[in-house]
């Protein structure tokens, strides 16, 4: 079985080596679709029973380890030194280095990567994370995939 929860979250990046317009400092309201496999519970006076994992939790975990991260957050490559040492001048200005550039790909990737481990099998029901979804805009998207 299959259940896809997703959430919305507001940030900035760039593109530096793009040859059009994301060169420039801009911002999405991405999307964020994830997905889990596993078996349905079947445990009476579970909470979870019927249930691959409840909805909620899904939300939860994914807020913890990556929205609440991202989230007007600007997603800036650790080798864009003009655009890291601008950001750093800022004062408590909410930044997070990645060690790619941020395109939707290395995005979905990278949160594909963090909540891979967070939801590992966390009812004993071989709970996975088969897939993550991420919109730059409502038509673009990249998806990464269980291997």
């Amino acid at each position: 079985m299959l259940i896809t929860r997703r959430l919305e979250f507001d940030a900035g990046h760039r593109i530096p080596d793009h040859q059009s317009q994301c060169r420039h400092l801009h911002g999405h309201r991405y999307a964020l679709e994830i997905t889990l496999g596993g078996e349905i519970i079947e445990q009476k006076g579970d909470p979870a029973n019927g249930m691959v994992m409840d909805f909620s939790e899904v939300k939860a975990l994914a807020m913890r380890h990556l929205v609440e991260l991202w989230d007007h957050a600007f997603l800036a490559w650790a080798g864009d030194q003009p655009v890291v040492d601008f950001l750093h001048s800022l004062p408590d200005h909410k930044t997070v280095l990645l060690d790619c550039v941020p395109t939707a790909e290395n995005l979905a990737q990278q949160a594909f990567t963090i909540l891979d481990r967070v939801y590992r099998d966390s009812y004993g029901n071989q709970l996975r994370l088969e897939r993550v979804r991420l919109y730059e805009t409502p038509n673009c998207w990249a998806e990464a995939l269980r291997g």
